[in-house]
């Protein structure tokens, strides 16, 4: 069940807002956790187990880590972390790692490790940073271990963040845990909020995909350029559009309840750097390497090789945390090379005083030649597309036109998400309402706002209708 179907947008989640606004506040938690394992339950129906045995050691290692002297306490973490990440590594990586030992031994001894081809549990690499975050918290002594073994499963498994996040701090989050309540603005806000959520995915997103997945089904060699380029910008959409969309639904349905999500994106594309970008895209991850990685390796106190190091020991392990593949490792490092070179003060005087423009078009280049390491299925094939893109990599003499590609109001729409990728719709929007509230007539700016959220949420409706096989990108990490 994912949060753009028609069984979630018209019967699960209308069910759990009654059963909670139905239920006492004091069970409250549990309607949530009950709706939370239903919701995981849909979709990975023997992978909940993993799920709740995690929770349970986890509620036992966080007591045990917070009562134990300075000594044990050491050893309660180091182990605690590593089985979290042994866990994570035995479900994500498994084969990926025995395909790599088969790539040695089998020119010389031809014989192949059988594959274990092991399922990959649902938001597995987000409960796991959830559970790392809450444990190491109280390590530090930053934060105190929950009691309520209930409020410590609803922060493990919130359905709103539990597939996809945002990676949400138990810190911030502990007081809502036991009390939070909700106004008719909040809910107001989430529901406007859910509604443009859907419509990223939906009617961004998905549309726009559909043109990348048929051009990167392609070889490269039989696009012309501008198409290779086409390609490239439509995933570049597509990922923002759709993980945005996600985040937005997740941080909305949590309003709804009472809870404040952390933002996870500030319009990336609209950065100046690729340090900028990390700062924007993907917030709660960027934040989470920092604070837990990056700054216990040192950050940036060293020298310069230090600080280099670290970042690209950082941004290995974002790279390998997006999917077991060498295309997601090569992606981070790609990352972690343009931030490296960033620090470099020659590097950094030239783009300080460099237009804004300038700037930003340097950005969505390296972005989005990294994009494709991330969409290509090899290594060899992400190679490929990067040399057609520069034209390095000769065609093939019959080219097709653009309209056997994509139709002219699919063209019309990946020029409106590009414009709306960047920071266009707040400042519309801030001009609508300064503009109605000039006039006094702000009862109509309300009845336009609303009229637009049941245009959007109908035709949202009607497209599920035709489509019901809707997967977030990041459902798969």
């Amino acid at each position: 069940m994912v949060f753009s179907s028609l069984t979630f947008v018209c019967l699960f989640l209308p069910a759990v807002i009654a059963a909670y606004f139905i239920a006492p506040k004091s069970a409250r938690n549990l309607v949530l956790v009950v709706a939370s394992v239903i919701f995981y339950v849909w979709g990975a129906r023997i992978a909940i187990l993993l799920v709740l045995v995690s929770v349970t050691v986890n509620f036992a290692l966080g007591q045990a880590i917070a009562a134990a002297v300075p000594v044990r306490r050491h050893r309660l973490i180091s182990w605690s972390v590593a089985g979290n990440l042994l866990v994570l590594i035995i479900f994500k990586y498994t084969d990926f790692l025995i395909d790599n030992i088969n790539s040695i031994i089998e020119p010389i001894w031809n014989w192949r490790i059988p594959a274990l081809a092991i399922p990959l549990p649902l938001g597995i690499s987000f409960f796991t940073f959830h559970i790392i975050s809450y444990l190491v918290d109280i390590y530090r002594g930053i934060a105190q271990p929950q009691r309520s073994a209930l409020a410590f499963t609803l922060y493990i498994i919130n359905f709103p963040q539990l597939i996809a996040g945002p990676i949400v701090r138990y810190r911030p989050i502990a007081g809502q845990l036991e009390h939070r309540s909700v106004s008719f603005s909040d809910f107001d806000q989430g529901v406007a909020r859910f509604a443009a959520g859907l419509a990223k995915k939906l009617l961004i997103a998905n549309p726009i995909g559909a043109v990348g997945d048929h051009l990167f089904a392609v070889a490269p060699s039989d696009l012309p350029i501008w198409a290779v380029w086409l390609a490239v910008l439509c995933f570049s959409l597509q990922i923002y559009f759709d993980f945005s969309g996600y985040s937005d639904m997740a941080i909305a349905m949590a309003r709804m309840f009472g809870f404040r999500f952390p933002e996870n994106f500030n319009y990336p594309y609209a950065a100046t750097s690729i340090k900028e970008f990390w700062r924007r895209w993907h917030m709660s991850l960027s934040a989470w390497f920092r604070d837990y990685v990056y700054v216990p390796l040192g950050g940036s106190r060293g020298g310069t090789l230090s600080t280099t190091r670290n970042l690209w020991i950082v941004f290995l392990l974002c790279g390998a945390w997006h999917g077991a593949s060498w295309n997601f490792v090569v992606w981070g490092m790609w990352h972690g090379l343009f931030l490296s070179i960033e620090r470099l003060r020659a590097v950094d005087f030239v783009l300080s005083r460099s237009p804004r423009l300038v700037r930003n078009l340097y950005t969505l280049l390296i972005v989005m030649v990294g994009w494709v390491f991330f969409r290509s299925a090899t290594l060899e094939l992400a190679l490929d597309m990067i040399a057609r893109m520069f034209g390095l990599q000769s065609g093939t003499q019959a080219m097709l036109p653009v309209s056997s590609h994509v139709t002219a109001p699919t063209m019309l729409l990946i020029v409106l998400a590009t414009f709306f990728a960047f920071p266009i719709w707040p400042r519309v929007k801030e001009f609508a309402q300064k503009a109605i509230g000039s006039a006094g007539e702000q009862v109509a700016y309300d009845i336009l706002r609303a009229t637009l959220i049941g245009l959007i949420t109908v035709l949202c409706l009607a497209t599920m209708t035709i489509d019901q096989n809707n997967p977030f990108i990041y459902f798969r990490f």
